[in-house]
């Protein structure tokens, strides 16, 4: 089954052929998937090798040339390992780039704790101007890639997962989609969340929003779609919370609550599946009911 790393390899492979600005930075990972755009544009696409803090500070060099870097590994060594260089020679020098993960939260399990960063979005909040995408699908993954690729010179990062919806969806950058219209709650489900909360609140009285765009948040969205209730669920596929200070701020003349599900902060020390990992943090279907229901009192 293509995975989102397959459709951004592919996607990529065309957008250096089609535009002159993009180069493709890498490190080791996701080099054999360039080998054929490479023998095409060996002076646009980059292997830096195990080096992460190069591989940002090179995109910053080329963005400072006018060239639009496209910066490619595993969460962990892109945005944690080189942050210094995320902040400084990306942010501080007022430069763009589109930065592309993959494995973020759980998606190699076996890869243990250095192969997992569901703080990645939570840290880049720190910084200003990242624009942030959580694709649920290969084909919304296409559509945030080519939109991201095509922004000037902003500031992208593009989370791509194993973890993936069934179908995709008709996403807008900087918009949630109403998925299922409800009454006293709403559910938002971002990115590979989202089969997960539908058959979570099956037969439940809620509104289900769906983010592959996480920042900008769309705080006139959520407003609009919450109508008369006041409880917020936030279901994500990173750090529990991350995005509970731009709900309030989107709330913050209304009466409401919120709940953020996500990734614990606590360390899970078992390899395991996917699937497995989903289960112990309360994000499978039978776990978020749960933790839905007994936080707005709807049953069904």
């Amino acid at each position: 089954m293509e995975t989102m790393r397959d459709r951004f390899i592919d996607v990529t492979g065309d957008l250096l052929d089609t535009d002159p600005r993009l180069a493709v930075l890498l490190a080791d990972i996701s080099a054999a998937g360039f080998a054929a755009a490479a023998e095409r544009h060996p002076d646009r696409v980059v292997n830096v090798g195990i080096r992460e803090q190069l591989l940002i500070g090179a995109a910053g060099g080329m963005a400072l040339t006018g060239m639009r870097p496209i910066a490619h590994t595993f969460a962990s060594f892109l945005v944690e390992r080189p942050f210094e260089q995320v902040k400084l020679d990306l942010g501080h020098q007022g430069v763009g780039a589109v930065l592309v993960s993959a494995s973020g939260s759980y998606d190699w399990p076996a890869g243990g704790r250095t192969h997992m960063a569901p703080g990645d979005v939570a840290l880049l909040d720190t910084l200003p101007g990242w624009s942030v995408h959580v694709p649920g699908h290969p084909d919304e993954a296409e559509a945030l890639l080519r939109h991201a690729a095509a922004d000037g010179d902003s500031l992208q990062y593009v989370r791509l997962s194993v973890h993936s919806n069934g179908a995709a969806r008709a996403v807008r950058p900087g918009r949630f989609l109403t998925v299922r219209r409800g009454g006293g709650a709403v559910v938002l489900a971002v990115g590979p969340m989202l089969d997960a909360v539908l058959a979570a609140t099956e037969g439940l009285d809620v509104t289900v929003l769906y983010a592959a765009t996480v920042r900008p948040f769309d705080a006139a969205g959520l407003r609009a779609a919450l109508g008369e209730g006041s409880d917020v669920v936030l279901v994500e596929p990173y750090l529990a919370g991350t995005s509970d200070r731009e709900a309030h701020a989107a709330l913050a003349d209304l009466p409401h609550r919120v709940l953020g599900l996500g990734v614990p902060r606590e360390e899970h020390r078992h390899y395991g599946s996917i699937p497995e990992h989903l289960a112990a943090y309360g994000l499978d279907a039978a776990g978020l009911r749960a933790r839905i229901t007994g936080f707005t009192g709807f049953t069904g």
